[in-house]
């Protein structure tokens, strides 16, 4: 299974160009992650690149005016809920941690409406500390390659972390991430373009994985 998963990160790799080694303020993943919850990546960025232009800091969102808030992150959707939150958020950062984020799991687990997925991104994405994100690209497309057998990402997460060397936890969602919003698409995957349909088990599947 290892020589498995060490040549689809190979065969992805040569695909898709990385963007984490240029790391980003823990901050901005860290709430850009909450807004792109139930959300299509485009409206995560919209949403992010308004409110940040205004308010670039937990001080500042802790401070905002909640309907200024609103408005700002509308794309997201749920913006009602989600102001709210990344509000909070950023008041108790504000409070505990002097604005900054935390670097350890448990402690980004203890913030309101951060779960597994959103801490580990802000681990890989804001810190450059290996992890494994399991979003819905990740678990559909571990399941489809046969590397899991799992019902839930969070299930995923815990598989992936003892069949993938953990060299490679920092890249995994990042390559899977872009595989699945190209090729192997939830619907209707492009399998006749796909680099590794070789090793994938999707048309032996039920249907709706």
């Amino acid at each position: 299974m290892q020589n498995k998963i060490l040549i689809i990160i190979e065969s992805l790799r040569k695909e898709y160009s990385l963007t984490f080694f240029s790391r980003q303020k823990p901050f901005n993943v860290l709430i850009s992650t909450i807004l792109s919850q139930r959300t299509r990546d485009k409206n995560t960025l919209k949403a992010s690149n308004k409110l940040f232009s205004k308010f670039p800091t937990a001080e500042k969102i802790a401070n905002a005016n909640i309907s200024e808030i609103k408005k700002l992150i509308k794309e997201s959707g749920f913006y009602n809920v989600k102001a709210k939150r990344i509000k909070e958020v950023s008041r108790i950062l504000l409070n505990k941690y002097n604005g900054k984020v935390p670097h350890e799991l448990d402690k980004l687990l203890e913030l309101p409406g951060v779960g597994r997925k959103t801490a580990n991104c802000v681990l890989v994405y804001g810190f450059n500390i290996p992890a494994i994100p399991a979003d819905t690209h990740v678990h559909r497309i571990s399941n489809r390659l046969g590397i899991v057998k799992t019902k839930t990402p969070e299930q995923t997460e815990h598989e992936l972390m003892k069949k993938v060397p953990k060299k490679y936890w920092i890249e995994i969602n990042e390559l899977f991430v872009k595989h699945g919003q190209t090729i192997c698409n939830p619907l209707k995957p492009k399998c006749d373009k796909c680099s590794i349909s070789k090793l994938c088990n999707f048309k032996k599947l039920p249907k709706g994985i």
